[in-house]
């Protein structure tokens, strides 16, 4: 054991918000995702116990107003609670009036959870800039007493040594005290040797003879920090972040706990009140900001609520109902009072855990029905099997990987008055949009989408979207040449043919971020091609797509409810 004490902090934040994932997951999504805060944060302080070692949790103020119980048990423990920021925002995305409310509302939320003061900051994502000591005096005027916002590594740290040191921040009556992570010099450059990514992504032995040449160099202690999520190795892996981003986020997930062990075992570590000989006192009494009490403002209705079944189809998409249960929850609060929600999830012949894992979100509720395949026949076999178990006229269908966004049904369903039959999701609607799709898939479904509307009755922008709201009574009796993705065009243009009016919605279509798609696009692409040759083709005679048929009951049968 080296009796020489370091420092050790840790990032309190879970794997959806984080920086590889900003541009994809923004902060209105957060509540959807299902939290694996409490069991990495509890594996985090059981490694810390058996070491011996203290730590700061710089902890995300939102986490804390939802998870208080976990940071408290984190201050139980003898550990620092400090803060991240509410949200996870870099300095340069903030005005300082946002940085100073954003600090506010994180600390408020943190105290409110431990019952002590906050005495440290760091800045969620990149450095706070060393060129203006204004953000250093808020945070010190508002009670800080640390800071551990500097990264002091590349080019620009050459000639500014004092920053990669411990040191005093000072001005006019103020002062705190920078911890800044760890840096050596490689060719005249500093280098980042301390924890997280940077331990992680570097080979095990480069990183440990790094840290030797440091510790012989520098009488400064080590400061190593690790995340939370980096100890939850079986973390849903979003796929819509790019190359670059997954293996930031994903790559020696499974190594890092035995290099945490290696570090903890080797060394002593010790918080950074510890270190500064500080200890929090108990936390002021403040009255809650306006922006931390919700304020429900009822939807205007009149009448009883709507009756509405959302039908979901299921194919191997275990990873990603969390997710979906995130959503509907937020749907069903948002729209109380207004709609009376029952929902049908149809698993389509899933070889994972999907079935298992509906019945443990979905299973024990009375306003749910779960429907199996016995094996897989294509979502529009499972949009059609929910459609006919559905308990109420007005029936939903989503994407399992909601890239629609479901809350845009208290919006959809309104549209289906008594003398429409079906509303259409259109993402290539001038008021609608597309968010990290490859335009190469843009141009073949909009150049698809475009045939059809020179020989369809409805000429929208878009046709394809599984997201729509049906009237069950319509739709019951359709019968389809076509069970898998054609399928749901079949759906349109069977309608369309018939006579039945549709109302086109603008909505944004995202690529889905848990889980792969099933699609294979270039197959959809060609079937379309023979499906316009059809209705071309019937055209000059009467057409099959005009009448409705009577079901046959091998389809849609439900197996194996619970």
């Amino acid at each position: 054991m080296n009796e020489r004490q370091h420092i050790l902090s840790v990032n309190l934040e879970d794997y959806f918000q984080v920086a590889p994932m900003r541009q994809i997951i923004p902060h209105r999504y957060w509540p959807r995702f299902d939290l694996r805060i409490e069991k990495s944060t509890l594996a985090a302080l059981d490694l810390l116990d058996r070491h011996g070692a203290t730590a700061t949790f710089f902890t995300i103020g939102w986490l804390a107003e939802r998870c208080p119980d976990l940071v408290a048990e984190i201050a139980r423990r003898g550990h620092d609670v400090a803060s991240k920021g509410y949200l996870h925002r870099r300095f340069d995305q903030m005005t300082p009036d946002e940085f100073r409310d954003d600090f506010l509302r994180s600390r408020n939320a943190i105290e409110d959870a431990t019952g002590k003061a906050v005495l440290g900051y760091r800045i969620a994502e990149g450095s706070l800039p060393v060129d203006d000591l204004a953000p250093f005096e808020m945070l010190a005027r508002e009670g800080v007493r640390f800071d551990s916002s500097v990264r002091p590594f590349g080019p620009r740290f050459m000639l500014r040594q004092a920053w990669r040191d411990i040191r005093e921040v000072q001005g006019d009556g103020w002062s705190l005290t920078e911890i800044p992570l760890s840096s050596d010099r490689f060719m005249g450059v500093p280098v980042p040797v301390t924890g997280g990514n940077y331990m992680r992504q570097m080979p095990h032995a480069l990183h440990d003879n790094r840290l030797r040449a440091y510790l012989s160099r520098r009488d400064q202690p080590w400061h190593l920090y690790f995340h939370v999520w980096e100890l939850d190795a079986d973390q849903p892996r979003v796929s819509a972040t790019t190359r670059l981003g997954r293996i930031r986020q994903y790559r020696n997930l499974d190594g890092m706990r035995e290099r945490l062990e290696d570090s903890l075992s080797r060394f002593t570590f010790r918080s950074i009140s510890e270190h500064l000989g500080l200890e929090a006192g108990a936390a002021v009494v403040r009255a809650k900001a306006p922006e931390q009490v919700e304020v429900k403002v009822a939807a205007k209705q009149t009448g009883p609520a709507r009756k509405v079944t959302i039908v979901t189809p299921c194919f191997n998409e275990e990873e990603t109902l969390p997710y979906l249960a995130g959503n509907l929850a937020s749907v069903e609060k948002s729209s109380e009072g207004v709609f009376d929600f029952s929902y049908v999830f149809v698993d389509d012949g899933s070889r994972d855990g999907t079935w298992a894992k509906l019945n443990e979100l979905f299973g024990r509720r009375e306003n749910v029905q779960l429907i199996r395949h016995a094996q897989n026949r294509g979502i529009a076999a499972a949009t059609m099997t929910g459609i006919r178990a559905a308990r109420d006229e007005i029936v939903c269908g989503i994407d399992c990987d909601c890239s629609f966004d479901p809350h845009e049904l208290a919006r959809m369903v309104p549209l289906l008055t008594p003398d429409v039959d079906m509303v259409q999701a259109s993402p290539y609607h001038a008021e609608g949009g597309v968010t990290n799709v490859p335009g190469w898939r843009l141009a073949l479904s909009k150049g698809v989408c475009a045939i059809y509307r020179r020989i369809l009755n409805h000429a929208f922008s878009s046709y394809t979207a599984c997201f729509r709201v049906y009237r069950r009574s319509k739709m019951a009796g359709m019968r389809l040449d076509d069970e898998g993705f054609m399928g749901i065009m079949e759906i349109f243009v069977r309608l369309d043919q018939s006579g039945a009016r549709i109302v086109e919605f603008p909505a944004v279509l995202e690529s889905r971020l848990l889980g792969t798609s099933k699609m294979k696009v270039l197959r959809v692409i060609r079937n379309h091609l023979g499906l316009i040759y059809r209705i071309l083709r019937e055209r000059r005679g009467p057409s099959s797509f005009a009448g409705e048929a009577t079901p046959d009951a091998s389809h849609g049968a439900p197996y194996g409810r619970p």
